[in-house]
């Protein structure tokens, strides 16, 4: 059975797409930290890693002593080079 079984193109796991995005190395670190309730989906905290994540979500998350704002611009297809993750997202600027 795959591991996007259960997905469609319109949303995408949010554990896999932040380990697809590169913001941690693994994609059970990316797990933990939302089990942990410190990511927040649209301003609503979450701590299912399984959360549906779509294209416009905005994610707040906690990293390297600093919380990032993003705004999910597209799902992942697969875990590619750095250049490739970062489009998939946009840093939201503070008071944005």
């Amino acid at each position: 059975m795959s591991d996007t079984a259960g997905e469609d193109r319109a949303w995408q796991r949010l554990d896999k797409w932040l380990w697809c995005a590169r913001f941690m190395k693994a994609r059970s670190d990316c797990a933990r930290l939302v089990a942990g309730g410190l990511v927040r989906i649209n301003r609503q905290v979450t701590d299912k890693p399984h959360a549906r994540l779509r294209p416009g979500d905005i994610l707040t998350l906690p990293l390297r002593q600093d919380v990032r704002v993003v705004r999910v611009l597209a799902l992942a297809a697969r875990r590619g080079p750095a250049p490739e993750a970062q489009v998939l997202y946009e840093e939201i600027a503070d008071g944005a």
